[in-house]
């Protein structure tokens, strides 16, 4: 890090504690990752529930692992990044790198949850009951 010796510390007379604001970010993501991971859930026990002989059925147990295990690779990413302190100037590099590697997870994580919902919309007709329903 490119921190000078003798060079007042700048961050104590700004009127924002990143530290928090980054905190806070980390809980309400991780309240969101809990709600997807719960759905998630959720989801796999339908799929286990209609068996092997539903269409897509190893296709979307997989695809489902896949999901919960990201989360729960991105859960603990989170706990992390919460911990550490950004106000610390050595720590922000590192922090920067956990950053971006949490928002990138979740990006594939929402890419996986596409194809869950694209491969499980049909199977119970429960999408096309409601909208049958709305036309009326």
């Amino acid at each position: 890090t490119m921190h000078m010796p003798g060079s007042p510390n700048l961050r104590r007379s700004q009127p924002i504690n990143l530290n928090h604001y980054a905190t806070k970010k980390s809980v309400a993501e991780s309240m969101l990752d809990v709600a997807l991971f719960m759905s998630n859930a959720m989801r796999l026990k339908a799929v286990l529930e209609q068996g092997p002989s539903s269409h897509y059925y190893t296709t979307l147990v997989t695809l489902i692992s896949i999901s919960l295990l990201l989360q729960v690779v991105i859960g603990i990413l989170l706990v992390v990044i919460a911990q550490l302190n950004l106000n610390e100037v050595e720590k922000q590099w590192q922090l920067n790198q956990l950053n971006n590697t949490a928002t990138t997870l979740v990006f594939i994580t929402v890419v996986v949850n596409v194809f869950i919902t694209a491969f499980g919309a049909h199977k119970t007709g429960f999408l096309a009951a409601r909208t049958s329903r709305n036309l009326l």
